[in-house]
């Protein structure tokens, strides 16, 4: 059993940074796979990032490609999305995940209750 909180978000203006924690329960975090994903108002349920259990393997979705960095420090059962040059359109609430890879929410068993992310243009 895993259990995911997520802490970080908040308001910021475009262009600058904010960095997401996703504070993980459960002895066997690190044999899971991470992920993040996001949902805007009335939007689906998009895939972020992920990473693989040892962090050396790491995915993202094409719109965050070379802003967003996601990262694991298993001795503090914790997973990181870093995100810079933040954009107006990556206002969501964003959810951390555990135990799928990639694009497929459906692949992840564990599911944090998310944070909210704000950014003004």
């Amino acid at each position: 059993q895993v259990r995911l909180v997520e802490s970080g978000g908040g308001l910021v203006q475009a262009g600058g940074s904010l960095r997401l924690s996703c504070a993980a329960s459960g002895r066997t975090f690190s044999t899971y796979a991470m992920g993040w994903f996001r949902q805007a108002p009335a939007k689906e349920r998009e895939f972020v990032a992920s990473i693989n259990w040892s962090g050396s393997n790491t995915y993202y979705v094409d719109s965050v490609k070379g802003r967003f960095k996601i990262s694991r420090d298993t001795a503090e059962n914790t997973v990181y999305l870093q995100m810079n040059s933040l954009k107006p359109e990556d206002t969501a609430v964003y959810y951390c995940a555990a135990g799928g890879w990639g694009p497929n929410a459906s692949e992840y068993g564990y599911w944090g209750r998310g944070t909210q992310v704000t950014v003004s243009s």
